[in-house]
């Protein structure tokens, strides 16, 4: 497969909102609003990374990457998500190649780390794991994983941008 992946114009918005859309259809443990999440992030000009892989001309995946906030004051932290691939792709490398253009560009613009809520297993190959005290409230404690570009991993609650209650 032929597979760019690049920064979003604008452009891209409504590919985005059908990628994104189609991905989460059928997925567990979703309430199916992750396209408006993306949405009311780029309207709020919150998409600190925003990228998306395309094939063959065909956008087929989206990152989104944007600031949290942690209660003990910790600066420079973003938080990953929605991640979106369509499902003919899914399973082909598409998210991983993602995921690790995401991690390096948010680690190029000087971030301290990034959490993310999602499946360890699949996670933690990109250096994710469940930091004991840094927490986001209302969700299985194995769920919700940090990585750290070389800070200390902060403590306490950990609040997404307004864009998440869309």
């Amino acid at each position: 497969m032929n597979l760019t992946i690049r920064t979003e114009t604008p452009q891209d918005a409504e590919h985005i909102h059908t990628v994104t859309e189609q991905a989460f259809q059928n997925a567990p443990h979703t309430d199916h609003t992750e396209q408006f999440i993306v949405q009311a992030l780029r309207k709020s000009d919150a998409l600190t990374v925003s990228l998306v892989a395309e094939s063959d001309g065909k956008i087929i995946g989206h990152v989104a990457i944007s600031p949290v906030r942690i209660s003990d004051g910790a600066a420079h932290w973003f938080g990953l998500g929605p991640m979106s691939v369509l499902p003919a792709y899914q399973g082909q490398g598409v998210g991983s190649q993602l995921m690790k253009r995401a991690l390096a560009d948010l680690d190029a613009k000087g971030a301290s780390g990034c959490v993310l809520l999602g499946d360890p297993h699949y996670y933690g190959r990109f250096g994710f794991k469940v930091v004991e005290g840094l927490v986001f409230p209302g969700v299985p404690a194995e769920y919700f994983q940090a990585v750290s570009f070389g800070v200390a991993f902060p403590q306490g609650e950990v609040t997404y941008h307004d864009a998440f209650s869309a």
